[in-house]
């Protein structure tokens, strides 16, 4: 009896196992799920800011600005009209604008007599650096007719670009020809000199000789 019964739970615990792997061997797991792929977005170029146009002629409001003098009184750059007008920005604390002016100096003088007005600004603040100013003028002998330059006016004529000095050549109509920024030692004199004569070359003869 002990035989049998020891059979019978053998084969039944036999049965059981079958069962049990046959189960597992009948169940496919699914399959994973794919690994998300991870993308950034495409990294965008950094878009540079656009240069401002260059100016290409005088605004009436620049144009009839009234200038305060250096010395006394102000004047407008409309005072001059039928000239060549050469504006130089500068500062006093500029060390290119130092070496600068011996150049353009010459160039004034090789043109004394004739349609040509030589103006300087400064932006500098009169309460502030008068003084300063002052004193820099004698210092490099700046012949140029001198002047203030407020906000507004500096802004204009700058265009955007405050680096400093900055030279404008601008006909006798009121169109800017050459805008140059920066001192180039050696080549400045000559630039200056091609500049006003090419915008001589454009103004009418009556208005050549000097008013």
């Amino acid at each position: 009896m002990r035989k049998i019964s020891a059979v019978l739970f053998l084969a039944g615990a036999l049965a059981a196992s079958a069962s049990a792997q046959s189960g597992r061997r009948g169940i496919t797991p699914p399959p994973l799920p794919p690994a998300p792929v991870l993308s950034e977005p495409p990294i965008q170029p950094e878009r540079a800011s656009a240069a401002p146009a260059e100016l290409r002629a005088l605004p009436e409001s620049v144009r009839t600005h009234q200038i305060k003098s250096l010395d006394k009184g102000s004047f407008s750059l409309s005072d001059f009209e039928g000239k060549v007008l050469v504006v130089n920005l500068w500062a006093s604390w500029c060390g290119p604008c130092r070496r600068e002016v011996p150049d353009y100096e010459k160039v004034r003088k090789e043109f004394a007599g004739r349609a040509v007005e030589f103006i300087a600004l400064t932006a500098e603040d009169p309460t502030t650096s008068s003084n300063r100013v002052r004193q820099f003028v004698r210092e490099v002998n700046f012949g140029f007719r001198m002047g203030w330059a407020d906000r507004e006016t500096a802004t204009a004529l700058m265009n955007g670009r405050t680096a400093i000095p900055q030279t404008l050549v601008i006909a006798s109509d009121g169109r800017i020809l050459n805008h140059w920024r920066g001192y180039s030692p050696g080549q400045g004199r000559d630039r200056l000199r091609e500049a006003i004569e090419h915008a001589l070359s454009e103004t009418p003869p009556q208005t050549r000789s000097s008013q």
